[in-house]
């Protein structure tokens, strides 16, 4: 009998090389609301948080905290069962119209998690024998979904416009899918979408959206990157996330109402799931009115995405170009990356090293996000200290 390595001994390698990679996570326990003066539990004094996605300041907002309350009254917890059989409310229905009528879409369908409708969407749309062209930095929660649908996956570069219209020229598939990030996660800058649209309208392809970090920032009172650019067409999908700047939970996909009819008849992450709390439905209401009101809250965002720009003239480091709140230095090496968190974390300001693989290998960076929940002065800190941790650490 041939003798096979204990599973328990092989998880314990896999987690030490991890350590000798600079590569291994762990969470930290957050004991405060979501606000950028926050505490951890694994120190005593507060820290400043320079990475949450509550892009506009609105996790803690008081109203949304009254909007839920309400909705506990009205509706309990929990929605007891998936939307397909009796776990959809009057509250789901009154957020996906609204969210539709926001974005400029006929019809949305709410999910519980921007992750779910991912992996959910492309399997619905396209299968065996078809393709779909990604951007090859798109998030995990795509990636996955492209992987689930079993349709040929071919990948572009990183908004590379002329070799996707070579790939989508060459592809004899039948249905076609050009699938990207709206804003990208880890490099904060915007995908190229009047060409992808131009290229799924030559070559009649679905062209699906996640922004997940445009929408409530970008756009005409934070619409999205499709309002950025003023886009709309039959086959555009849009997939926008209510955790980040929406500051609740869950996501929805936009499109015209066929689309979204489908979806609804085959998204199998939508059917085979219970439905979200109602009462986060009421909160998410409460949201959209503040992100459609939120014109002062993005002035002083873009005003403190101006200012860290300018002020911060890395010499050895690099800063990525982004006009978005996503404003990523690049160092390179994991452990360096790594003493430069831990450094930062010293002096009170907590930004995460991401490394591979949600970063390409050598590219390990410093994602920082700025929320319009910061002042002026907490941004000035952070640059101030980077300034001198560049030269103190080479």
């Amino acid at each position: 009998m041939p003798e096979y390595p204990d599973p328990l001994q092989e998880l314990d390698a896999g987690l030490a090389e991890l350590d000798a990679a600079g590569l291994r996570r762990r969470r930290r326990i957050v004991t405060t609301p979501c606000r950028p003066d926050t505490r951890l539990a694994d120190r005593e004094d507060a820290v400043t948080a320079f990475c949450s996605n509550d892009y506009l300041g609105l996790a803690a907002e008081p109203a949304l905290a009254a909007a839920a309350h309400s909705g506990i009254d009205r509706w309990g917890i929990g929605s007891g069962a998936s939307h397909l059989v009796s776990g959809h409310y009057a509250a789901h229905e009154a957020l996906e119209a609204r969210l539709a009528a926001f974005v400029g879409m006929e019809d949305a369908l709410y999910f519980s998690t921007g992750y779910m409708a991912n992996i959910g969407v492309m399997p619905a749309l396209v299968g065996r024998g078809d393709a779909i062209f990604a951007d090859k930095v798109n998030h995990a929660s795509l990636v996955d979904g492209a992987l689930l649908s079993r349709a040929e996956l071919i990948r572009y570069p990183h908004c590379d416009v002329q070799t996707l219209a070579a790939r989508l020229q060459a592809s004899t598939a039948p249905r076609k899918l050009i699938v990207t990030d709206g804003v990208f996660s880890m490099d904060g800058d915007i995908a190229p979408l009047r060409e992808l649209l131009a290229l799924a309208e030559t070559h009649k392809a679905w062209l699906l959206v996640d922004d997940a970090h445009g929408f409530g920032v970008l756009g005409p009172q934070g619409r999205g990157c499709l309002a950025h650019f003023d886009l709309s067409s039959p086959r555009l999908i849009y997939m926008g996330t209510l955790g980040k700047a929406a500051g609740v939970s869950g996501a929805f996909v936009a499109g015209q109402r066929n689309i979204i009819d489908w979806l609804l008849n085959k998204t199998r992450s939508y059917i085979f799931t219970t439905g979200a709390p109602p009462l986060l439905a009421d909160a998410l209401l409460t949201a959209v009115d503040l992100i459609e009101h939120g014109d002062a809250r993005r002035a002083h965002l873009q005003a403190l995405i101006a200012r860290f720009k300018a002020c911060l003239a890395l010499k050895r480091w690099q800063l990525l170009p982004s006009d978005t709140p996503i404003q990523p230095v690049v160092i390179g090496d994991n452990h360096e990356t790594l003493a430069v968190s831990r450094a930062l974390d010293a002096e009170g300001l907590w930004v995460p090293a991401i490394r591979p693989p949600t970063v390409p290998k050598g590219a390990a960076r410093l994602r920082i996000v700025l929320s319009a929940a910061h002042s002026e002065e907490q941004v000035d800190r952070l640059v101030t200290t980077l300034l001198r941790l560049e030269g103190v650490l080479a």
